[in-house]
């Protein structure tokens, strides 16, 4: 039976501030326990709380790139709830009125572009962290994190598969990355997400929705939504209802399992907070921001399309992190325009998969831009056949030379486009393999492919390739 399945996203982003959002306390990560957590961050009486302007710029910086309404005035609330790791009892967020109002970003799953719109995002701080390993039964607390700025970024129901969620959250990361508002580490907490879960039948009203909380992984994020999605169907198949929850995963088994019952806003018990003037924001000060911001992915996505004539897909791949985009461009500039595409295979290629196999972001590959665009140079000249390229790719990855010349000289791997030479080399090749010769006459394909392994094979790959298919070729209709 169809099931229609509905998911919106709400994910925390750590704002990249030296301070936390209402106090001077550092936000670095892996100081010790409560090194970093002054009067402001442990609630202690007679403080007051004064907000980082840092980290409405990030929210600044935000709305613009999702072209989003940017409130002119916005205001501050205590939200209510306790908890070991909450100091003061609530926590400092934003509700009636959010600093940044609708905008979207667009995602592309395959061939396929989807636009998700954004309900909201507002400034908020986060709360301390309870820990509960190595403290022989009893809970540790570090106020650390207490205080350090976030912008909770609300998505509207708009996904409908673990696929388009996971897509969502990329683009997301990549974006507040790009304009460098967050670290992105998800590993340290910097970048979280928060899946709402609910399946329906075509056509029905929404169902309940469960929310699994603090996903910092994209892996997880999909192991997550897929069970739940699962378990929601076969409940309700089963005659069960589904109620509303807070639920967690566990990447060890691989399920949700419920937290807590889900709290409703009215549960929070939200009321301005008196300690702080509301938040306000003008014309002047949006543009100034703007002014700063960088080209965003998605302008240089068009930009790559129309000026390389690369296609969409290449151009959303290469635009994945800012760090990317700039390797490709150097390398284009390296290498020329008429080679872009070439540039583009490699990167989503050859580097990408050395990068993931050595664990490495593109700004540490041991191949510079300026390197890559020399091999390329290399291949567009037919100095070089796409196999040899790949062990001088493999020299320069171990630092075996400064540029591709250098290793080709060194190592003797130009390519041979000498026709006499290839030609001679080819009869060779049929004087000692006469049975291959007939079986192709006789209409057998893959005897050719044996031929040009053969001729490959003598001259230790170096031939170009085409030229000997061509003369292979005409030898054997000759």
């Amino acid at each position: 039976m169809t099931w229609e399945v509905v998911i919106g996203l709400e994910t925390h982003t750590q704002l990249q501030t030296q301070s936390k959002i209402f106090s001077g306390a550092a936000t670095a990560f892996g100081a010790a326990p409560n090194a970093q957590a002054c009067a402001v961050d442990i609630a202690l009486p007679g403080v007051l709380p004064v907000l980082n302007r840092e980290a409405v710029v990030c929210a600044i910086r935000f709305g613009l790139a999702v072209d989003a309404q940017i409130a002119s005035r916005s205001i501050f609330a205590r939200k209510n709830y306790f908890y070991p790791d909450l100091p003061k009892g609530y926590q400092i967020s934003q509700f009636e009125i959010p600093v940044v109002s609708g905008g979207g970003i667009t995602i592309r799953v395959g061939e396929s572009e989807k636009f998700v719109r954004l309900t909201r995002a507002h400034l908020e701080e986060d709360a301390g962290k309870s820990l509960h390993e190595d403290f022989h039964g009893k809970t540790g607390i570090d106020l650390n994190r207490a205080g350090t700025p976030l912008l909770e970024i609300v998505s509207e129901p708009d996904m409908s598969s673990a696929t388009e969620a996971v897509a969502y959250a990329r683009a997301l990361h990549g974006l507040v990355t790009w304009i460098g508002i967050c670290d992105g580490n998800m590993q340290e907490g910097s970048f979280r997400c928060d899946a709402n879960v609910s399946v329906r039948r075509p056509g029905a009203p929404l169902g309940t929705r469960r929310e699994i909380k603090n996903l910092n992984s994209f892996r997880f994020l999909e192991q997550a939504i897929n069970y739940e999605i699962q378990w929601q169907i076969n409940e309700i198949e089963e005659g069960r209802a589904i109620r509303q929850a807070t639920v967690l995963f566990d990447p060890d088994t691989g399920e949700t399992r419920a937290m807590r019952s889900k709290e409703d806003a009215q549960d929070y018990r939200y009321f301005p907070d008196p300690d702080l003037l509301p938040l306000e924001i003008k014309a002047g000060w949006i543009d100034e921001v703007k002014a700063g911001l960088p080209e965003l992915p998605a302008a240089m996505q068009q930009r790559f399309v129309k000026d390389y004539g690369l296609s969409a897909y290449d151009a959303v791949t290469l635009t994945a992190t800012r760090d990317t985009a700039r390797y490709f461009e150097d390398a284009v500039t390296g290498a020329g325009k008429v080679n872009a595409k070439l540039c583009a295979n490699w990167v989503m290629g050859e580097i990408a998969a050395r990068l993931n196999k050595a664990d490495l972001e593109i700004a540490a590959a041991p191949v510079s831009a300026a390197q890559l665009a020399g091999v390329i140079l290399r291949i567009a000249d037919n100095t070089l056949s796409n196999k040899i390229a790949r062990d001088v790719f493999d020299a320069l990855w171990n630092g075996e030379g400064r540029d591709a010349d250098v290793v080709i000289e060194t190592k003797g791997l130009k390519q041979i486009t000498d026709t006499g030479a290839i030609e001679k080399i080819i009869d060779e090749i049929l004087a000692a393999n006469q049975k291959s010769v007939e079986e192709f006459r006789a209409g057998k394909e893959k005897a050719f492919n044996a031929l040009v392994g053969q001729a490959m094979k003598a001259t230790k790959g170096k031939a170009n390739p085409q030229q000997v298919n061509e003369l292979l070729r005409a030898r054997l209709a000759g």
